[in-house]
């Protein structure tokens, strides 16, 4: 990679310092890699043919992403993968054949980048088993014995002692050497609801083992993780592609199941918040629209701009790639305004020209030209502002250019429908959709007013 000129230098970090917390495992190296000003012209590129390289490295799992995203994901579902396939259960041998026909499942899906399961590997350790008769007959508990153990092998501190200022942790445990002796742990002194003092390994068997070098939790429940990168395709439809594959191929024995994370679990979350706060608002808007132009079925034409406006930002993200985003849903959100505002700009002009006693033909005629140039500039100037973000490109695009290609298609057709569709129904529901007046107000919709002044009865012409 050092001489390629796709990448201005490359690092690498592995271990930790103490306090450090970015700390990582013996089996895990952090490989920075700076991206130039060539390689980001074309960055999907550019990364998949970083990931080609560290994937002829064998024993090598790569999983390449931004040092914040990898923080994210990390805190998200735990992993640093924008998809989490956690499986749960009791035994650890099940859990990795279960991993290993997850992986096997998921590899060949198209759009899965970086698969890998979570390393398990057997090392030697110590392991105490209770005998938990053993232990009865003596009136001692696991809890009671576990305890102790902890105690011996961890340390526990039992007082403290001020030097210097500073209070000092005084703990009792087995020294050093003690606890690399398996005669010393089974010598450990346990003292019996009768006062009698035994022996650990009275009630265990202390000896040398294989066991796996982590064993993970979650909930108290054990797991193990498939994660993987998505490049190429949008997270939903991998993840959707990934769960019909599990259901159909994996077969999950009692007490064991799958639950999905990472970037994908906060993307619901996030959507169905969104959904939520979406509906509350329109319902805030209905609300306020209603007190402004006094009238339920005006109320309702201005609503009708929503799904106009809605029309112009779906059709929009179909004709750039069909992905639904958070930021996508955002800009709905943010044309909704518009799009409530560019009808109410009319509504409420024509109420005006209602209570100046005008003929609803006149209303309709006089009332839209006054405001069309007022909505076609707001329409423009928020177009423009937009066109930047719509067609720029680099790192960081992929958060805002949805939202402007979703706004940039909205605006297009809600303004175009607004003066369509408002007028139009006005012209053919008008006497049902102006404010009621107070009888001495009324007007009768079917003919003009004449304002003028009368001349006396019985005067001369």
């Amino acid at each position: 990679l050092k001489d390629n000129p796709l990448y201005e230098w490359v690092q690498v970090r592995a271990g930790r310092t103490p306090g450090d917390a970015d700390g990582a495992g013996v089996n895990m190296a952090h490989v920075d890699v700076e991206l130039s000003d060539e390689a980001l012209k074309d960055r999907e590129a550019s990364v998949q043919q970083l990931r080609e390289a560290f994937l002829k490295l064998p024993g090598v799992a790569p999983n390449i992403g931004g040092f914040i995203s990898h923080r994210m994901d990390e805190v998200l579902s735990g992993v640093r993968s924008a998809i989490a396939v956690k499986i749960f259960g009791p035994d650890l041998a099940e859990l990795r054949r279960i991993g290993e026909q997850v992986r096997d499942v998921i590899e060949p899906i198209e759009g899965v980048v970086d698969l890998q399961l979570e390393p398990q590997l057997p090392i030697r350790q110590v392991q105490i088993q209770y005998d938990r008769a053993a232990a009865a007959t003596y009136g001692l508990n696991m809890a009671q014995l576990s305890d102790i153990v902890e105690t011996a092998l961890n340390g526990r501190v039992v007082s403290q002692v001020a030097e210097n200022q500073q209070l000092i942790d005084i703990s009792v445990s087995l020294t050093e050497n003690a606890r690399n002796s398996l005669d010393a742990i089974r010598a450990i002194p346990i003292s019996t609801p009768t006062g009698e003092t035994i022996s650990l390994g009275d009630v265990a068997t202390v000896d040398y083992g294989m066991g796996a070098n982590v064993v993970n939790r979650e909930d108290v429940s054990r797991l193990i993780v498939v994660s993987t990168n998505v490049a190429e395709r949008d997270l939903g439809s991998v993840v959707g592609d990934i769960q019909a594959q599990i259901r159909q191929n994996v077969q999950l024995p009692s007490g064991y199941f799958i639950q999905y994370g990472g970037q994908f679990e906060a993307e619901q979350n996030a959507s169905n918040n969104l959904l939520v706060f979406s509906i509350v608002a329109a319902i805030v808007i209905a609300v306020l629209m209603f007190f402004s132009v006094k009238s339920l079925p005006a109320t309702i034409a201005i609503m009708i701009n929503l799904p106009l406006a809605l029309v112009g930002g779906i059709v929009s993200i179909l004709l750039t790639g069909g992905v639904m985003s958070i930021a996508s849903l955002i800009g709905f959100i943010t044309l909704f305004g518009v799009a409530t505002r560019n009808g109410l700009l009319l509504v409420d002009n024509y109420n005006n020209k209602f209570a100046q006693g005008m003929h609803l033909k006149d209303v309709i005629t006089k009332g839209s030209l006054e405001r069309v140039n007022a909505i076609l500039m707001t329409a423009l100037t928020s177009a423009l502002g937009m066109l930047p973000l719509a067609i720029a490109s680099g790192a960081g695009n992929e958060i805002l250019q949805p939202l402007a290609i979703v706004v940039l298609g909205g605006l297009f057709t809600s303004t175009a429908l607004t003066l369509l569709v408002i007028p139009a129904l006005y012209a053919k529901f008008g006497k049902w959709l102006i404010p009621r007046q107070k009888d001495d107000d009324a007007v009768d919709m079917g003919f003009p007013v004449n304002t003028a002044p009368q001349p006396p009865v019985g005067s001369n012409l």
